[in-house]
């Protein structure tokens, strides 16, 4: 909506306007956006950042109470899952792609436009020697009109960015499964470190105690003179050695827990206790696939294969959108406007109040006749990265 200024003042009613509209906006504009999602845009999008795993997708997913003592690894994991930043990051890649779906979709839409106008006039013709043709006016004119236009056909390029944009959704899906892969081993694999520390560190306090104890034994036997020095050095050495491994293995005890801290987004002076080094979860002879099936079903359904797919397919359609805005496009177009212009006879003559309004409808053809040669490079960088896409999923292939 358009206003014009009269002498750095608006007119009253529109400022009142303006002040409405800011407000209706400033304090209704998310809960309306929601409200008229007409392409349900929202039901591509996961409730959360982990939400495409069954197990979190139930009851409040991504809401968790104090840690678990000990932990176990279903609840690291869906905390990792849930709170990690890569995997919010994803999941936010993928909000915006479905908006970008929708803004692909909004194109087949018309276009309205409305346009107000209310000014103060104040003109005055003063010829000399001829005071009867001169004229002095002061009016307060207002006009308003609304436009439309609607794109009725333009070779595709309209569905060519539809394509591009679900496209890269679907890419931003696998992405955002990739990262849940890889977040979910990392958890998984730090979880099994800390738990293997914590194993460790058990271990080398008990080697600890015992060397203690040979350490003082030895010592009272070389004092009661029923050993040599030597056995008693021995047991010295020992009993150092174990005291610097417990010391090391408490180090790796305590790096372990905060590289697990880190994963699941909380502090790391959190105080995490680990279950039993025995009580884990062991691979079941599901797991015990060969390898020639395994890597044969990754590139079937693997997410970093689906995701270039997808992003050769985006490529593909930008490069036939690009070439479709080279090309004419038909509009439908539409105007109404009103406005209370005062007339005139002639110069020197007052002027006589008047309204007038003024409408059209009618079909326009937009042809580019020459764009300074830049739709052939635009065209040709567009295939150069169709021809960047398939190398990049050839890539994805020999890694996966």
């Amino acid at each position: 909506m358009n206003v014009e200024r009269v002498n750095g003042r608006r007119p009253g009613y529109v400022r009142t306007l303006q002040a409405v509209l800011c407000l209706s906006l400033l304090g209704a504009t998310p809960s309306i956006a929601r409200a008229i999602d007409v392409f349900r845009t929202d039901a591509i999008v996961p409730r959360t950042a982990a939400s495409a795993f069954a197990d979190i997708d139930t009851g409040h997913p991504c809401q968790f109470g104090p840690l678990e003592a000990p932990l176990h690894l279903a609840e690291a994991v869906n905390r990792g899952l849930c709170e990690n930043p890569k995997t919010r990051e994803a999941w936010a890649n993928v909000k915006l792609q479905a908006a970008a779906v929708g803004v692909a979709k909004s194109a087949y839409l018309p276009n309205l436009t409305a346009t107000l106008q209310d000014v103060r006039d104040d003109s005055a013709t003063n010829v000399r020697g001829y005071p009867r043709l001169s004229s002095g006016n002061r009016s307060t004119v207002y006009s308003g009109s609304v436009s439309a236009n609607w794109v009725l056909y333009d070779f595709g390029g309209r569905k060519a960015a539809l394509a591009n944009a679900q496209a890269l959704l679907a890419a931003a899906r696998a992405n955002q499964d990739a990262t849940l892969q890889a977040v979910f081993s990392t958890v998984a694999t730090d979880y099994y470190a800390a738990q293997a520390a914590a194993g460790k560190l058990a271990s080398a306090k008990e080697a600890e105690s015992i060397a203690r104890d040979s350490f003082v034994a030895a010592s009272a036997r070389v004092t009661h003179g029923v050993a040599a020095m030597s056995d008693q050095l021995q047991a010295q050495t020992s009993y150092a050695q174990a005291t610097f491994n417990l010391a090391k293995a408490e180090g790796d005890w305590q790096a372990a827990l905060g590289t697990l801290a880190s994963d699941m987004s909380l502090s790391l002076d959190q105080p995490i206790t680990m279950p039993d080094a025995d009580d884990g979860v062991m691979p079941d002879q599901d797991f015990m696939a060969s390898v020639a099936a395994m890597i044969e079903e990754a590139q079937s359904a693997h997410p970093a294969i689906a995701a270039a797919r997808a992003k050769l397919d985006a490529a593909m359609a930008s490069e036939q959108q690009t070439r479709a805005e080279g090309l004419p496009n038909l509009s439908l177009i539409a105007k109404y406007s009103h406005d209370n212009q005062p007339a005139s006879l002639g110069l020197g003559q007052p002027q006589f109040a008047a309204t007038g309004h003024d409408w059209y409808v009618g079909v326009q053809v937009q042809i580019p006749l020459f764009e300074g040669l830049s739709r052939t490079y635009k065209v040709r960088g567009a295939h150069a990265q169709v021809e960047v896409q398939e190398d990049t999923l050839d890539e994805a292939r020999q890694q996966v």
